[in-house]
């Protein structure tokens, strides 16, 4: 049996009654308004509200504005201008078109923001103040005590479903979608279903943006500020304005709701219900989740941080370097020294390419190079450390033997120079000078004070850039020092070498690619 519980608590209400006599409203010495059918409308936590029929309004009111807020007990507000002799006021008005039941009483009516209209003449009547209490119970208590201690988004959403459930809240359905700073993913989309034991979730990409279900979808209208949804999905004046409604209403639905759930950086995210319940949602229920979702949407936004941060070390700084900054390597001087593999990748002809391409093109081929380079590295358990210019700076760590972290960095380079070469239909094919030296480096952060760079720095990292720069000019692909000569197999000796900035002469290879 699915029944609404009755809080002992204190619980969130909302309530229209009539006016008696005469009601005046005025700004300055203009009279907006007159009517004996006035009526005030007491909602929990908020002033007393006036709203007069709109037929007994005596100053023109403007056509509808862009201007709408959302209320999930009336439903979405619509605001107008007034249109005075001397001056136009700006969104003084507002109405609720197509109220929701617990608040039918003021359909028809208007009501004035409080800058719009200097006093307002009561007559007999008196506006009384509610006792706004307290709500508390499970769900609150919740929030309030053992939330905090919630280690990941997926578990959160499961833990505040149950909550509301145990709240007596008659939810069939939660969704939470939150917007992210994220290179590839538009953000996360928490699913919690009755009946279900685990958390659905999507990460969908920019493209969703385009896509016709998001278009024409609540996640869309409410995350662009244009209020929020309240459908009952069981009466016979249902209305399907979005296409999932009609999705709910054949699994069982009976009410739905999607509200702003907003971030501190000013981001608008989605909070959904369903509701199963015959009744759908009861006032002080949806009340207090609308009391809490301001705390519920700053959990998201703690999760939502981590995420992001971690995210945007990976992309800029890679994913070995980001896990170490997040897990406290942020002074300047933090660092290890480690044996490593290090890979120096630069692109042959890039200035001619911009010439012959023009810069936005050249741009693209730039990114499919470094894109191509980075997934092979990746692949070959080594991380990118950075892009300079048209080069690619990289590093396998010695994790298990010299010999594996020499092996990976040599099958990578053959591997970057093998696939360059194929090419794509409609874009050239690319060359690239490698070098690749051995060595101890110290990996970690150094730079000023406010600017750092985690990065490595060694004889090993200067040797492979000078190596790279050497098969270029001698046109051979990949140039390795003698470190690296017991895993390369066929090779040719291009004997000691003298290389800029390197004092003595090198023993190096080049590698058949």
């Amino acid at each position: 049996m699915n029944v609404h519980a009755t809080s002992l608590s204190q619980g969130y209400g909302i309530r229209t009654e009539p006016l008696k006599g005469r009601v005046e409203v005025y700004r300055g010495n203009t009279l907006l308004a007159v009517t004996s059918r006035a009526r005030v409308m007491y909602e929990t936590r908020l002033p007393p509200t006036v709203y007069v029929p709109r037929e007994d309004v005596l100053v023109r009111l403007g056509e509808r504005s862009e201007l709408q807020t959302f209320c999930p007990f009336k439903g979405t507000a619509s605001y107008c201008d007034l249109l005075l002799e001397d001056e136009r006021v700006e969104n003084a008005a507002w109405t609720y078109e197509n109220p929701l039941p617990e608040s039918e009483g003021i359909r028809g009516h208007v009501g004035f923001m409080p800058g719009a209209y200097t006093h307002m003449d009561l007559g007999e009547n008196e506006l009384r103040e509610d006792d706004p209490g307290h709500i508390s119970g499970p769900l609150v208590d919740w929030l309030m005590r053992r939330a905090s201690q919630i280690r990941s988004p997926e578990a959160f959403t499961l833990a505040l479903a149950e909550k509301m459930l145990e709240h007596g809240i008659a939810v069939s359905r939660l969704g939470v979608m939150v917007w992210s700073l994220h290179p590839q993913i538009a953000g996360k989309h928490y699913i919690w279903e009755k009946g279900k034991t685990e958390i659905s979730t999507y990460a969908p990409t920019y493209e969703v943006y385009d896509n016709p279900a998001y278009q024409n979808s609540p996640l869309r209208h409410v995350s662009n500020g244009l209020g929020g949804v309240r459908q009952r999905l069981n009466g016979d004046t249902t209305q399907d304005s979005f296409p999932i409604i009609g999705d709910l209403r054949a699994r069982g639905a009976t009410d739905y709701v999607a509200m702003p759930m907003p971030f501190s950086d000013g981001r608008t995210n989605v909070l959904t219900l369903t509701c199963d319940h015959p009744d759908g949602f009861t006032t002080a229920n949806l009340g207090l989740v609308f009391e809490c979702a301001a705390v519920i949407g700053r959990y998201y936004e703690v999760f939502t941080q981590a995420e992001n941060a971690r995210a945007l070390l990976e992309t800029y700084v890679g994913k070995r370097t980001g896990a170490r900054v997040l897990g406290g390597d942020i002074r300047r001087g933090d660092g290890d020294d480690i044996d490593a593999a290090i890979m120096f990748c630069d692109l042959r002809g890039s200035t001619r390419l911009e010439e012959q391409m023009g810069r936005a093109r050249y741009i693209a081929l730039l990114n499919r190079f470094f894109e191509t380079v980075s997934d092979i590295v990746h692949a070959h358990d080594g991380e990118v450390l950075k892009f300079i210019g048209d080069a690619v700076l990289a590093v396998f760590p010695n994790a298990d033997t010299a010999e594996t972290a020499q092996r990976n960095a040599l099958n990578a380079a053959t591997r970057i120079v093998s696939t360059l070469g194929q090419g794509t239909e409609g874009t050239p094919k690319l060359d690239c000078a490698i070098g690749i030296a051995y060595g101890q480096v110290t990996y970690g952060n150094v730079g000023s004070r406010e600017r750092l760079d985690f990065t490595v720095i060694g004889q090993a990292a200067n040797l492979a850039a000078r190596l790279g720069d050497y098969g270029k000019s001698t046109r051979h692909r990949i140039v390795v020092s003698e470190d690296i000569r017991p895993v390369c197999g066929d090779c040719l000796s291009l004997g000691a070498v003298t290389l800029h900035n390197v004092t003595q002469p090198v023993s190096c290879y080049a590698i058949a690619a």
